[in-house]
């Protein structure tokens, strides 16, 4: 029963320490965006792909993610810069399109348009929208807090991190695969209004995720 006790306690854990990192909610709002235009098979399906790339980031993140980035010579703030300037370059341009040209796109079929949908859904969707540095980050800290216990309990501290993470993952899919429906609800006016409010948030989740990076560069040449 401890044992059981220790790995729900750690799955909550992760639970909790990722929501900050992946926000759901808020990553939902953002990203429904890019997925304009598709019908509601077509958004559940790019949900579903979207939720299983991130449940593989985490889980190549857990076992591997350390000596990948030791084998490329890579460290975190490295991957923060980079993935704070291709976030910041897409809500840029997110924010400086101009609504009258978003019309015609309504008239590209819909199986272009998924086609379209399906060349951003890893990249830069899964990563670094979703699952990006703060995310990895945060799953290499919680799993190199095991590293020095014995083979039985680092596997269920590891198991216990990936429940976690996969119960993040549930719930951002939730939420990404119904803001279409919060969409539609709101209208037009509305969801212009969202989108803005979107692509104004993911140039300055960028130039964060940037100055996150360059802050712990500057600290260790300090």
């Amino acid at each position: 029963m401890s044992y059981l006790s220790s790995f729900l306690h750690l799955a909550f854990i992760a639970f909790i320490t990722l929501f900050p990192a992946v926000n759901p909610v808020g990553t939902a709002f953002i990203v429904s965006p890019l997925l304009d235009g598709l019908d509601r098979k077509q958004r559940l399906l790019a949900s579903k792909k979207i939720a299983f790339y991130c449940l593989v980031i985490c889980i190549v993140s857990v076992l591997l993610g350390s000596w990948i980035l030791k084998i490329f010579g890579l460290s975190l703030p490295i991957v923060q810069i980079a993935g704070g300037m291709i976030i910041f370059n897409m809500g840029w341009q997110l924010l400086a399109s101009k609504n009258e040209n978003r019309a015609p796109e309504r008239v590209t079929q819909p199986a272009d348009k998924f086609r379209e949908v399906q060349n951003l859904l890893f990249y830069p969707i899964t990563f670094p929208m979703t699952a990006g540095a703060g995310t990895i980050s945060v799953l290499l800290t919680l799993s190199a807090s095991s590293g020095d216990k014995d083979f039985k309990d680092y596997i269920m501290d590891m198991g216990s991190v990936l429940v976690g993470a996969l119960m993040i993952i549930i719930l951002f899919y939730i939420c990404i695969a119904n803001t279409g429906l919060l969409f539609k609800t709101i209208g037009d006016r509305g969801q212009q209004v969202v989108n803005r409010i979107s692509a104004f948030l993911v140039t300055c989740i960028g130039l964060q995720i940037f100055w996150n990076g360059l802050q712990h560069i500057l600290k260790l040449h300090s």
